[in-house]
């Protein structure tokens, strides 16, 4: 017997993530050193120092078991977000809290709504417990059309996801548009809106998923201590909800999910206002510097309210990336998200975003 034969038939519609090329992997395929990596919307200025030290002073410790509810880690954010401890549900990354939910709710015959192009991970997801995928193509512009998602629902639909500001797009829907969309959607749909990006935002337009907790619908805000934060290699997010829905989702949850490191660095860069600060500030100053740089070699980008640019060439991403790559800089192709002209680029320090425009110019030059 053949192991598709045994195999769950859903899985089959399911393709492999792939992340971007790890620097280490760049450097040994190509013999280059000193390789810059803009490609998965990493912190380049690293984790928070307090983080750093924190896991120093516990790393005696790790012979012992991780706290398994995230007890001191739920009661340094139920204060920071003002909400319950019993409305934390923490991940290993909120990629696991998405496939947590998926694992509670998702059955096939059931209809998930999505935005295309967005975040992968809500269609692998949906995929993998058997549900329907229903895609809506994007608005004008590449951003989510709520107005046609929420036309999207039908009685078979069980969530509907928002991700907003929308990866890789880095648009931002507004606080009207957002309540406009909530009141459209059912109250026996789930909606998850992943704000992964909510601190990098400065729009005061931003509508915060938490103020619409308690308003009758079924909601779940996604957060992520992988961005801003700085610690994208510990894997720790998490989501806020209902008790009753969090409690749900905690039937499905292994025991250990997030490990000793994850919890305690966590804990130490929510204190760190200091460090997002100096964040927001880099990502201002580096948006500015390239998207001047994209402007002068005619290249149209769209406006992010995040730390990454998407932005378009005349020529298909594939044929670019591996010229880029040779001149040691990795960033990401956007034909995963069914745009094979576009890269994603994240926002570095000034000269890593200086070194990836010089690149970019050489290459286009090399090519036309």
């Amino acid at each position: 017997m053949k192991y598709e034969e045994l195999i769950r038939k859903e899985i089959l519609a399911i393709k492999p993530y792939v992340p971007g090329k790890p620097i280490e992997e760049v450097e040994r395929e190509l013999g280059i050193t000193n390789v810059v990596k803009l490609a998965s919307n990493e912190n380049p200025l690293g984790p928070a120092p307090s983080a750093i030290g924190a896991m120093q002073a516990a790393a005696a410790g790790i012979h012992i078991y991780p706290d398994g509810g995230c007890v001191r880690l739920k009661e340094d954010l139920s204060k920071h977000l003002g909400v319950s401890p019993e409305q934390l549900i923490i991940g290993n990354g909120s990629d696991e809290v998405i496939k947590l939910l998926a694992e509670a709710f998702f059955r096939p015959g059931d209809e998930v709504v999505v935005a295309a192009p967005t975040f992968g991970e809500y269609a692998y997801a949906a995929r993998l417990m058997g549900a329907s995928l229903v895609e809506v193509k994007a608005a004008e512009g590449l951003e989510h059309d709520l107005e046609r998602m929420a036309a999207a629902i039908t009685q078979k639909t069980k969530a509907v996801f928002v991700c907003n500001p929308n990866n890789p797009t880095g648009g931002m829907k507004t606080r009207a548009e957002w309540e406009e969309f909530l009141e459209q959607v059912p109250e026996n749909v789930l909606i998850v809106v992943d704000q992964a990006y909510r601190e990098y935002v400065e729009d005061p337009e931003y509508p915060d998923g938490l103020e619409y907790l308690g308003s009758g619908k079924k909601l779940l805000v996604l957060r992520t201590f992988s961005k801003i934060y700085g610690l994208a290699g510990l894997r720790v997010g998490y989501g806020v909800g209902d008790p009753e829905l969090v409690a749900y989702i905690n039937r499905v949850r292994e025991p250990f999910n997030v490990n000793l490191m994850a919890q305690i660095a966590a804990r130490a860069a929510l204190a760190d206002e200091e460090f997002l600060e100096k964040s927001r500030a880099m990502v201002r100053a580096g948006m500015d510097q390239i998207n001047r740089g994209l402007e002068e070699m005619g290249l149209e980008y769209l406006p992010s309210a995040a730390n990454f640019i998407l932005f378009s060439t005349p020529y298909p991403c594939r044929e670019l990336y591996p010229r880029l790559l040779q001149k040691g800089v990795i960033i990401r192709p956007a034909d995963i998200f069914g745009l094979p002209k576009h890269f994603r680029v994240t926002v570095g320090t000034e000269e890593e975003n200086a070194r990836f425009l010089q690149a970019l110019r050489e290459v286009l030059a090399e090519v036309g």
